[in-house]
């Protein structure tokens, strides 16, 4: 199976050590309002990154472009597929399709996205988010939207083994601001949201954000309008040959975060561990064979 195209963001990524000064300055303000940002004349962008003209072009062919329409027009398709519905998806997809099982082609597609997911993230990034999850004197909240709420809810039931302070928030509207009566300056919030982004996700992080909450975002390769207010955001690849995104790279990056934690002062975690299996014992929960 072909591999994933790379989207602008991750060119970007990859060329940001190598790019002078002023071209580095470009490529963060590009990515700050990523992608609409590119969408105006070549000169709007020069000003909003305060570069000059020629840094925008020498910029664009360094990303692979011959020339500033050809990025431009990148950039729409980028912009188009980030509100593509299932439909859409299906029929990208399956005018193009491949010979071969689904099996190996839905397999190919996401060993394909978590190889590109984990070459654009940062180690010391994931580390410090961890750190933020696992620290107790911080309360920490969880939520997602209408399919990645299923996500939250999963790294919930890990955590809340692992530590005390955490509160799952269901996405509706109408239960969350009561979460938020409670939010104190430092808490964290975990936030999931991927394409088709949800205002709902959007107004709780303004919200927690405007408290003094610090935001840990899994979101997408087009990236939620919750980046910028995330403190620290993961991009996950998640298309497939299927009318539905994948979830598979994001729940990878979730279990990773869960084992990492988990590790972070590991006999408080024992601790609480063989306190809920006293509780399991004892309400007989799970089936004994010895």
């Amino acid at each position: 199976m072909a591999e994933a195209p790379l989207t602008i963001s991750d060119r970007i990524q990859q060329k940001l050590e190598g790019l002078t000064r002023a071209e580095r300055q470009l490529a963060h303000s590009i990515l700050e309002n990523y992608p609409a940002s590119g969408l105006g004349p070549l000169t709007a962008l020069a000003k909003d990154a305060e570069v000059s003209v020629p840094t925008v072009a020498r910029m664009v062919q360094k990303l692979g472009f011959r020339g500033y329409p050809e990025f431009q027009a990148e950039l729409r398709e980028e912009l188009r597929a980030k509100v593509k519905g299932p439909i859409a998806k299906h029929d990208t997809w399956a005018d193009g399709a491949p010979e071969g099982h689904m099996l190996n082609r839905f397999t190919d597609a996401v060993i394909d996205n978590i190889r590109h997911t984990l070459g654009q993230i940062d180690p010391k990034a994931f580390d410090a988010a961890c750190a933020l999850v696992g620290d107790t004197k911080r309360h920490l909240y969880i939520v997602g939207g209408r399919v990645t709420h299923t996500l939250a809810e999963y790294l919930f039931l890990h955590l809340q083994v692992i530590r005390p302070r955490i509160t799952h928030i269901q996405s509706t509207s109408n239960t969350w601001p009561h979460y938020l009566l409670d939010v104190a300056p430092g808490d964290v919030f975990v936030i999931y949201d991927v394409r088709r982004y949800e205002n709902n996700t959007l107004k709780l992080a303004e919200m927690a954000h405007a408290q003094g909450a610090r935001v840990i975002l899994f979101t997408d390769q087009w990236r939620s309008p919750v980046h910028e207010l995330a403190d620290i955001s993961f991009s996950s690849r998640i298309v497939v040959p299927s009318a539905w995104d994948s979830a598979a790279t994001t729940l990878l990056l979730t279990e990773t975060m869960i084992s990492a934690v988990q590790n972070l002062d590991w006999d408080k975690t024992k601790t609480r561990m063989e306190a809920l299996e006293d509780m399991f014992d004892q309400t007989k929960l799970f089936r004994k064979f010895t």
